[in-house]
């Protein structure tokens, strides 16, 4: 049975060390790997850094094992730039395809799409329909489908229209905290609400009300949502890295805590 594996390039971004787990794998058997291009300490602060994706490719050049890069990739242009400048086997796309699902379409036909929100309406409904077919159509069933389509509407709404704009947008492009913009229509505008109170909205136009149940709905996909605040009982800023740049005497930091906690942001 092949073996795949992910990686990102390293923990810290001063420190990448895929290359030699790379090596390591391709003795082990491992078939293929994904290299995402960023660290775990970068989380998707910055962009993904597709020349390190290219010299683990050159680093795995006498090995039998494919290299599959990952990172960023959002347009039908972005996915032919990386294949070319990284020399890797294929590419692999996550936030992307959540975000557009249609990527692929795009990818394949060379060209950008304008998806209308009427497009997007059926897209989703066919999403609901998978979730009804596998879980059931019973409650329990509906508030399942309910969940994921949730879940996915936090990406779905990060797309902007590429027809409202002048040029289309980058993956980490998009409309600031606390504003929003006016689609072409309602549809359009509600898509693009952040409002988790919207996305439930949206369910209840392809499930039905959610009063009827006991469901209740929390964001758990928010890849910044966690960082860290305080360090040796200090109050501690981080930049966009994730590395300390600023720390402050606090005397009630971490009173009941150990060396670093992690606060929410709001």
């Amino acid at each position: 049975v092949p073996i795949t594996c992910k990686l990102r390039t390293g923990f810290m971004h001063a420190e990448p060390n895929a290359k030699e787990i790379i090596a390591a794998m391709a003795s082990d058997g491992v078939s293929a790997i994904g290299v995402h291009g960023r660290s775990r300490q970068q989380r998707y602060r910055r962009a993904a850094d597709w020349a390190y994706i290219k010299e683990c490719v050159s680093a795995n050049r006498n090995e039998r094992m494919s290299i599959i890069g990952n990172g960023d990739v959002f347009h039908w242009n972005d996915w032919y730039d990386c294949m070319a400048s990284s020399a890797c086997d294929t590419i692999m796309i996550g936030r992307g395809a959540l975000i557009k699902p249609w990527i692929f379409t795009e990818i394949k036909q060379r060209k950008t799409m304008d998806i209308s929100s009427s497009d997007r309406m059926e897209i989703i409904k066919k999403f609901t329909n998978y979730g009804l077919t596998r879980w059931g159509s019973d409650q329990r069933g509906v508030d399942n489908t309910r969940r994921f389509l949730l879940e996915w509407l936090s990406f779905l709404c990060r797309y902007i229209p590429v027809g409202i704009l002048e040029k289309p947008a980058a993956i980490n492009h998009g409309v600031p905290n606390n504003m929003y913009f006016v689609g072409r229509n309602e549809l359009e505008t509600l898509f693009a609400s952040k409002n988790v109170n919207d996305w439930i909205k949206i369910t209840e136009m392809v499930l039905g009300p959610v009063g009827d149940s006991q469901f209740t709905f929390v964001p758990k996909h928010k890849a910044n949502s966690y960082a860290p605040s305080v360090l040796d009982g200090k109050s501690c800023t981080l930049n966009e890295l994730g590395e300390v740049v600023t720390v402050a005497a606090d005397e009630n930091a971490a009173a009941n805590t150990g060396k670093i906690c992690g606060q929410k942001r709001t």
